[in-house]
């Protein structure tokens, strides 16, 4: 089992030993749920494997996928944890991420404990120091945790820079989904329903990179999100590309 990367901050709320307990009997619950809705998805194509692969050969990476979309990019690199790839989530210091925490490592990533809304210089120490010292790559939603919806922020670009690790964009399109009603329209594929992942090429960051060059970088992003799903979605439709 992994243990934090960054240790827990101090909240109002206290971690006490009957919220403890509640905690260690509610993880394995939400854990088999994931296992049981990860096992009734259909096949998986996956397109561009080799991208991922031969960037994990110099170390960590920085997955990236919109945040309405991490179901099967999650599942697809947990399932790799066997070929070097340590997959780490950010997830909040505060009592409320005890849960989530105890998940990932449930799942096999590895848990790195932040917030990006209040915190965010020392999430990105804690990534930083995540991927340099503990090899661990940080999955990444551009868009999160609040939205707008598919709008990058600059985080995995700085990152990049910061680490001199690559960005590695993943998008997947599924023939039957449901889309929640949430700010991120959030993409739950249908049982049993065919899907393609199509993950991107490196986009490694510029360690130079003035304001206006890195909203091109923001622009170049968001692009190789959006293609790469087009590329998904045709490729079940049976598009030659």
């Amino acid at each position: 089992m992994s243990q934090p990367i960054s240790p827990q901050k101090k909240t109002r709320r206290q971690l006490t030993p009957a919220r403890r307990l509640a905690y260690l009997l509610l993880a394995p619950v939400a854990f088999g749920i994931v296992r049981l809705w990860w096992a009734t998805l259909g096949r998986t194509e996956v397109v561009g494997a080799e991208h991922l692969t031969g960037a994990l050969k110099s170390g960590a990476v920085l997955p990236a996928y919109w945040h309405g979309q991490q179901l099967l990019p999650i599942r697809y690199l947990l399932g790799l944890a066997g070929s070097g790839l340590r997959l780490g989530f950010l997830i909040s210091p505060s009592v409320d991420g005890e849960v989530p925490a105890m998940l990932v490592r449930r799942c096999g990533g590895h848990v790195i404990r932040g917030s990006s809304n209040t915190t965010g210089a020392r999430a990105m120490r804690d990534f930083y120091e995540a991927m340099t010292l503990h090899g661990v790559s940080p999955a990444i939603t551009p868009d999160g945790p609040t939205g707008p919806r598919q709008q990058c922020k600059p985080g995995a670009l700085l990152l990049s820079q910061l680490s001199g690790r690559p960005i590695l964009p993943i998008a997947f399109a599924s023939r039957r989904v449901w889309r929640l009603k949430t700010w991120d329209r959030f993409v739950l594929p249908r049982p049993f329903t065919r899907s393609v992942l199509t993950v991107g090429e490196p986009i490694q960051v510029p360690r130079r990179l003035g304001e206006e060059g890195l909203e091109g970088w923001q622009a170049r992003l968001a692009t190789a999100l959006g293609d790469l799903y087009e590329l998904a979605r045709q490729r079940l439709d049976g598009v030659k590309t």
